[in-house]
């Protein structure tokens, strides 16, 4: 397998409230993507022009956020059918067909991932292309549809959370759901930078999330940027921080949403929940209708995603276990509904009864022909 060319960006001294950098973007027939492994030391992009290399990046997190990740794979598929270079219409179909299984299969506990690949592949058959080439150029129209309504998604749930929010100021986030996670500004942080963009001055807690590191390493360096006040606290002091009233709310993303409400999210996101509940906090899931599975009925049917021993034996290149040690390393769990206050969503603020709401929403978004979302 050919490696990704790299080359590093300029990284700027400033902090502006716009951001600074693209997380994924179509280019010259090729998908240039930020390595997320190198944040914080340095801003490097990837260039990955196989479908292979998508799913190397996918897979070893180079590339992770669930609707980033979903954008990816739509453009995967533009990439894979071109080096497949089928004669014939019918032959384009079913090599879509199996890199939908191929990318797919990257990794399996979010939902955007085969959602956004069933979509562009759905919207691409049904252009009435009559020829291989016509069938390329909607696989990629589709794909760049999708990444647009993903960013119109993001500005949406930033603005409905801070209606949701009111005069909460203290925000506590699990994990990075910004603008290295999404096309625009997030799902949670997008509640946070539509409050930096009233004036209305956010305090936000974000916590390691270990293993990986992704709020320390992701969510500070990207609220830094943008000039947002933020503190960084372990994962264990979570509990700490709400029982000395530093957090009015907790607002996390999602990675697949069960059709009764059940989340699934960054292994921590359910002890934050138990936790809020303790203190009377608001916790609040935000994201877009494409993470929610109406396929899924609760979360026992979730698959969560088993990651190597070492992620957790190891900091870096750093050992921090005895390296035969074993080692349980879920990358997600699942939050029951009954401890979720409300999801925010570019359709509105979603409450229980989930069952209802959720269904609701997704028959009403998917009325709409909206890419994304149809599922």
């Amino acid at each position: 397998m050919s490696e990704p060319a790299q080359f590093a960006l300029p990284h700027s001294p400033f902090r502006p409230t716009a951001p600074t950098f693209t997380p994924v973007r179509w280019e010259s027939d090729a998908i240039v993507a930020i390595d997320q492994r190198r944040l914080p030391a340095e801003l490097v992009e990837l260039r990955l022009a196989t479908v292979d290399q998508v799913v190397d990046a996918i897979r070893s997190l180079a590339v992770r956020g669930a609707p980033v990740i979903g954008i990816v794979a739509g453009y995967a598929l533009a990439l894979g059918l071109r080096a497949a270079n089928p004669v014939t219409v019918d032959d384009a179909a079913g090599e879509l067909k199996r890199l939908e299984e191929v990318i797919g299969n990257a990794r399996p506990t979010a939902v955007n991932l085969r959602g956004a690949l069933a979509d562009v592949r759905r919207a691409a058959l049904s252009s009435g292309a009559a020829s291989v080439d016509e069938l390329r150029e909607s696989v990629l129209r589709a794909a760049i549809a999708l990444h647009a309504a993903d960013r119109a998604a993001s500005a949406a749930i930033g603005k409905n959370g801070r209606q949701l929010l009111g005069e909460r100021r203290r925000i506590l986030t699990h994990c990075n759901t910004g603008r290295l996670a999404t096309a625009g500004d997030g799902t949670a942080l997008a509640v946070i930078y539509a409050l930096a963009a009233d004036g209305s001055a956010p305090h936000v807690l974000a916590t390691e999330s270990r293993p990986l590191l992704q709020g320390a390493r992701l969510t500070t360096w990207e609220l830094e940027s943008a000039g947002i006040d933020v503190r960084l606290i372990v994962d264990a002091a979570a509990g700490a921080a709400m029982a000395e009233s530093l957090v009015e709310a907790v607002i996390v993303g999602c990675d697949r949403v069960a059709a009764n409400g059940d989340t699934a999210n960054k292994i921590g996101t359910y002890q934050l929940a138990i936790l809020a509940r303790h203190h009377a906090i608001p916790f609040y899931v935000a994201g877009p209708l494409s993470s929610f599975d109406p396929a899924t009925p609760d979360g026992a049917s979730i698959e969560i995603e088993q990651r190597p021993a070492d992620e957790v034996r190891r900091v870096g290149g750093t050992a921090t276990a005895p390296p035969d040690v074993e080692a349980w390393n879920p990358a997600f769990d699942v939050t029951p509904a009954e401890l979720i206050d409300a999801f925010i969503t570019e359709a509105g603020i979603l409450r229980p009864p989930y069952a209802a709401t959720i269904r609701s929403a997704l028959d009403a978004i998917s009325s709409a022909s909206t890419i994304g979302v149809s599922r």
